[in-house]
Formats: structure tokens, sequence, C-alpha cells
């Protein structure tokens, strides 16, 4: 058999137009090909092909920039939010609490929050944000690059700033103090828990510790883009699981450490002043507005959106709670309101920025009655002292609005997605993590200097056992 070829005598000239047409398309194409010769690079600019440039990183520290890059109306709200935050513990939480305790342990239980603001503002200056809010060699923990607030600083003869990675258009100081007053407030909330029983001392020791130990650490999981539960998906736009579970579950390990208020459930503990509390509520009620918008770092319609869903949220909790009460006790407390508005607050912060109104609605509803069972029944089934319900509105209502982000996010809105499942990682590390860690401090607290005031000292009251001043 004889195979002849006629390629020779049929292609008029086709293959070489063809060869030709496949170059131009090779490079045009090679741009596009991730292994292109530095050849067809340099090439393509002669070929009328225009360079495009490579984009820049995306920032993983904080950095250097011009003055022109900062954003006026970022900071200015984010001047005001940090305001607003501190504003939340002293005097909102420190009136909150202070009007719970009775009359001969308001003065201490004000002291608390007064010196825990003081005492964390040293802690973050040396050591705390660096270790929370830059990036560190593990993603559990941040770096040493910021101890003493070094390197943060603005040069007017450069016209520059620094920037954290995390808020690039606001002054890296402005972000260092508004994370610091989120700092502040979560130590300041276990308070409740051991209310009328702790000495001052061992208060000063434990919060210390614990804000290095606990709150950093979790901080920088959460928050930090290398953190290890934010790689995970984890979902906490305010503090959900940094701020109230975080305290929440070390507000029930010092309560259980501590054990029950010298009479308690066989002597009346009314509130001293139902007053102070409802303006101290009422005060943090406006803070949170700092707390949650502010949260956005920016002034923009995702900070709306946040204010919007948080005022939503608490209006909820708060009637929700109230009718629960009014069902099942016969009468609407001033208390019960004031207490559901905080765990309507709670819930909506790790869910701000990620959720709509009505999603909010149903987070707030939601908190309002699981709140008010675990302040009442199941405090009262398992038997603990949880003072002023630090745990069983913080911690349960910190649980309550992280799931139910992963449940309800709305991804068309917030760019974001996630689960239930996902979001368990972030509540199951919280619990175990800083409930285990908080009892290890506070054993170590009691075998040293002690962790409880004398039997005599809790009936004269602290104010005067512990500070030599009452209300008269």
């Amino acid at each position: 058999m004889r195979i002849e070829s006629n390629a020779p005598h049929s292609n008029n000239g086709k293959i070489p137009k063809v060869a030709a047409a496949i170059a131009c398309l090779l490079l045009t194409l090679a741009p596009l090909h991730p292994g292109r010769a530095l050849a067809q690079d340099a090439a393509a600019p002669a070929a009328g092909v225009a360079a495009v440039a490579a984009p820049e990183p995306v920032p993983t520290a904080p950095f250097m920039v011009n003055n022109d890059k900062i954003n006026s109306g970022d900071t200015a709200w984010m001047l005001t939010s940090t305001a607003l935050v501190l504003m939340m513990t002293i005097p909102g939480l420190a009136l909150f609490y202070g009007g719970m305790v009775r009359q001969k342990n308001v003065l201490a239980t004000l002291m608390q929050s007064f010196a825990i603001t003081c005492l964390v503002t040293m802690l973050w200056w040396i050591c705390g944000y660096s270790l929370a809010f830059t990036p560190g060699s593990t993603p559990f923990l941040g770096g040493t690059s910021r101890l003493f607030m070094s390197g943060a600083i603005s040069l007017a003869e450069a016209q520059t700033t620094t920037v954290s990675h995390l808020a690039p258009t606001i002054p890296e100081v402005v972000y260092a103090m508004f994370q610091l007053t989120f700092a502040i407030i979560t130590p300041a909330l276990i308070c409740g828990s051991f209310a009328e029983r702790m000495k001052f001392s061992a208060m000063l020791w434990f919060m210390g510790i614990w804000s290095l130990v606990v709150y950093v650490p979790i901080a920088h999981m959460v928050w930090e883009p290398s953190g290890w539960l934010n790689l995970k998906g984890v979902l906490d736009f305010a503090g959900g699981t940094v701020v109230h579970i975080n305290a929440g579950i070390a507000g029930l390990a010092t309560a259980l450490m501590l054990g029950k208020r010298v009479g308690y459930g066989k002597e009346p503990m009314a509130p001293h002043n139902v007053a102070y509390t409802v303006v101290g509520a009422s005060l943090l009620w406006v803070g949170w507005f700092g707390f949650n918008a502010g949260s956005e770092v920016a002034a923009d319609g995702r900070a709306g959106m946040a204010m919007t869903v948080t005022q939503f949220a608490t209006a909820a909790a708060a009637l929700a709670w109230m009718f629960a009460e009014w069902l099942t006790k016969g009468k609407p407390s001033v208390l019960g309101i004031a207490s559901g508005a905080v765990a309507g607050l709670v819930a909506i912060t790790p869910a701000s920025g990620f959720v709509l109104p009505n999603g909010a609605m149903i987070i707030g509803a939601i908190a309002g009655v699981v709140c008010f069972l675990s302040a009442t029944a199941l405090k009262k089934a398992i038997g603990y002292d949880d003072s002023l319900d630090a745990f069983g509105v913080h911690c349960i209502g910190g649980i309550v609005g992280a799931l139910l982000t992963g449940a309800l996010v709305s991804k068309l809105y917030s760019g974001v997605d996630s689960t239930v499942l996902t979001q368990l990682w972030g509540v199951g590390t919280t619990l175990i993590y800083g409930f285990g860690m908080s009892l290890l401090i506070l054993k170590v607290i009691d075998l040293t200097i002690g962790l409880r005031v004398t039997v005599e000292e809790e009936r004269e009251g602290l104010d005067l056992a512990l500070h030599g001043e009452r209300v008269e």
C-alpha cells in the first residue's frame, strides 16, 4: 500500500498564515500565563501591549502613610466612639453595678470600675496593644513591635502618620485608644460576679494578669487577620466572644472560687438604688453605639446599619425580658427591663456588622428571654452566687448572639458568610480557655494573698473595711 500526501500541493500558503495567527494569539495570552518568560514581559510594551502594574500587597502590620491619606471623617467618628465606649465603663457600668449592690458596698463597687480603667490603661501602654493587634510568630499572640507604644507616631516635618493595618484611614494611636476602651470594660464586667466579697488587692492582681493572659490572646485570635480563630472564619464584629463570653465565663469562675456571699439565700440583698442602675444602663445603651458602630472603624453605611440593628435588638430584648418577667412573676420590674436592654446589647454585639434589622429583632427577642431564664431559673437551679448576673447576661447573651450570627448573617449586605458550626469554634475556644485560665489565676492568688475578705469585713461592708469611707 502506498500512501501519498497532497499537503505540499494543497496548503496554498495557509500553514505560514496559521502559524502566524497562533503566534499572535500566544503573544496576546502570554501575560495571562503565570510561567511567562521575562523576555515576553520586556517585549510586550514594544509590541503595543500596555504593561499592567502588579497590585500592591495588602499590609499585614502597622505602617506609615502621608497625612493626606488620613480620613478626617473616619477619625472624628473614631474619636467620638472611643469616648462613648470609655463612658460605658466610667460612669456607665460603675453606676449599673453600683446601684445593684447593698449600700455598704456601693463605693467599693464604683472603685473597682475606676481602678480597672487605670490599671488596664497602664498595661495596654506597656504591652497589651502590641500583643493583641500586631502580627506575631504564632496565630495565638501578637508581636512586640509596639511595646510602650513605640513606633505609633505622627511626624510633623515629614507630614506622615502611622496607621494600623486594621484601620488604615485613621491614626494608629486613635485605633489603639479605641481598642483600649474594649480592654478596659471587659475585666470590669467580671466584677458583677464577685461583688461584695473580694479583696481589693486580689481584684487588682486578678484583673491585671487576666487582661494579659486571657483577654489579649483571645482578642488577637479573633480580630487579628493572622489570628487562629480569624483564620477559621469566626465572625465577631464588636466583641461577642472577645468581650462578653470572655468576661462572663471568667465571672462564673470567680463566683465558684469565692463561694456565696454571707447570708446568701437567707438574708435580703435588695439593690441599694435601682435609679443608679437605670441611669447606668442608659449610659451603656448610648455608649454601645460607639462600641458596635465604632467597630466598623469608618463613618460609612455599615456603621449606620450597625447602629440601627443595635437599637432594634436592644429594644426587642428589653421588652422580651419585661414580658417574660411579667408572665412568671406577675409584675414587670424596672431592674428587669434595664437588665433586658443590656442582654440585647450583648447579643447583638457580635452580629452588628453582619445582620439586617429583621435578624436583629430575632436576636434581641431570643436573648431577652434566654438571659432572663439564665439569670433566674438557671442560677437558682445550679445554686451559684453570680451577684449581679455577669455570667447570666454577658456569657449567655454572648453565646446566643455569636451562634445566631452564624445563622442570620447576610452575605449580600456584609460580604461574608458563616455557619453556626463555624461560630462554635469561637464560642468553645473562649469558654474553655477563659474558664480554665481564670480558675488557674484565681487559685494562684488564693494560695498567695487570698481572694476573699473576712466574714467580719463582709458584714461590715467593703466601703469601710477596704476603703475607710461610706455613703451616708
